[in-house]
């Protein structure tokens, strides 16, 4: 997710960190590379245009310019435009003050909008929400089917049957009733692209559902053709926020960069994979961060929150601050960092995780970790315990037995003794601020 532009941006403020003391020179030619950046990762012209203005009228201010460390002011400034660019707050999913709260899904073909409508209910049962999904999309094969396969998969009730997609709705909405959900979702048909028909059918089942909110899914990777959608939808039919999906595969960016400034609507869910759980909150001050390159500490916080054993976290920073922290420990942090999502995101939301070596070469993947989990595994408790006794012909057998090379049991052996120096100065510097310190949070 937004790869290239932050490479380009990293590049940019490297530059100007370089340079010291910044002239009105120095501040013009990082904007104009700023722009390049942004028109070449697909973000709107006008955009990109009136994006800039700012970033230059307040770049070669005396704050900047006068200031002891002016390229980290430039880059604060970037920061607080881009968050304001994506929504300055968090916009939130209202609920009705009378359930059920009524959520109408709309979309082109082929944005991911039956697989969102799983992912928004899932998301809102974790909140302690029982969300009823009905499956209004009668045209495109097997979609009713997925969406019932995705309820029975996750426990999430769908309902389901024949009739006109109004008259689906209209009895659904009966069945929430009954059975006291407290949020419907309704699924509903897509095209290949906006036409009469679409707009027709989706305006009967907004009489009909009465939707509290109406979220339009679009693809991510469409780019600009996404925020082409988004103002037909508007014009048409209008909608109260977005969920981008397929953003896992977004290397540029240009949508979610370019989609409220356009449409005025606000981005309220975004989606990192195709796993029912990957469905995050938007948050702009987040995405501004992770667009930086200054990770995401409080999503990956949240991630480890919801995965974490309070027991284990507690254990594990007493074992850190008594310097005992193991292969076992080891391994236990990668499964739960498995758990946590893809592991390659989780990463990138390590703030400076892109100045390590090699990460922006290496992607590190879910077989890493399987291949860690091997190796460690072919070792005796006594190894896992005091790594320092793993001699040549111990890693020699511990690689046959992992299938693995001693090479790779040797870059193990190096990784978990920098992972082990880096908990340790962590939770030395966090512990100051409280008792568990961020890794007792995170573990």
């Amino acid at each position: 997710m937004f790869e290239s532009l932050s490479g380009r941006l990293e590049s940019i403020f490297s530059k100007l960190k370089g340079r010291g003391k910044l002239t009105e020179a120095d501040v013009d030619a990082a904007m104009r590379e700023v722009r390049l950046a942004l028109l070449e990762a697909d973000v709107n012209y006008k955009v990109v245009k009136e994006f800039v203005a700012t970033l230059k009228a307040r770049a070669i201010g005396s704050d900047v310019l006068d200031s002891l460390t002016p390229a980290q002011q430039v880059v604060k400034i970037v920061n607080e435009e881009l968050t304001t660019l994506l929504g300055t707050t968090e916009s939130r999913l209202p609920m009705a003050s009378q359930p059920p709260t009524v959520v109408m899904m709309v979309g082109l073909q082929g944005s991911g909008k039956t697989t969102a409508t799983a992912k928004l209910a899932y998301h809102l049962t974790k909140q302690g929400k029982h969300p009823l999904m009905i499956a209004a999309d009668t045209y495109r094969p097997a979609a009713i089917d997925q969406l019932v396969a995705l309820g029975d998969e996750n426990k999430i009730a769908v309902f389901s049957t024949g009739g006109r997609p109004e008259e689906i709705v209209a009895a659904g909405l009966k069945q929430a009733v009954r059975q006291a959900n407290d949020v419907v979702i309704v699924d509903t048909a897509g095209r290949l692209h906006v036409d009469e028909d679409m707009m027709s059918e989706a305006a009967r089942i907004k009489s009909v559902a009465k939707p509290h909110q109406i979220l339009l899914v679009v693809d991510a990777m469409t780019g600009q053709d996404a925020v082409n959608v988004a103002e037909s939808f508007k014009e048409r039919l209008d909608f109260d926020g977005l969920i981008l999906t397929k953003m896992d595969g977004d290397a540029r960016g240009g949508a979610a960069l370019s989609i409220r400034a356009v449409t005025g609507r606000p981005v309220k869910f975004i989606s990192l994979g195709e796993k029912v759980d990957s469905l995050e909150a938007f948050h702009p001050d987040r995405l501004a961060s992770r667009i930086l390159g200054m990770g995401d500490v409080l999503t990956l916080i949240e991630k480890a929150q919801s995965v974490s054993d309070e027991a284990k976290a507690k254990a594990l920073t007493e074992k850190l601050r008594r310097q005992e922290f193991d292969l076992e420990d080891f391994l236990d942090q990668m499964r739960q960092l498995r758990n946590m999502g893809p592991i390659g995101q989780v990463m990138k939301m390590l703030p400076g995780v892109s100045n390590i070596p090699g990460m922006k070469k290496s992607e590190v993947n879910d077989s890493d970790i399987k291949r860690i989990q091997a190796i460690i595994e072919s070792m005796t408790p006594r190894e896992r315990q005091q790594p320092s006794i793993i001699s040549g012909s111990r890693r020699q057998r511990i690689a046959k037995g992992s299938g693995t090379s001693v090479t790779e049991v040797n870059q193990l052996l190096k990784q978990f003794e920098q992972t082990k120096k880096l908990l340790k100065s962590m939770t030395q510097m966090t512990g100051k601020r409280g008792r568990r310190g961020m890794f007792g949070n995170m573990f």
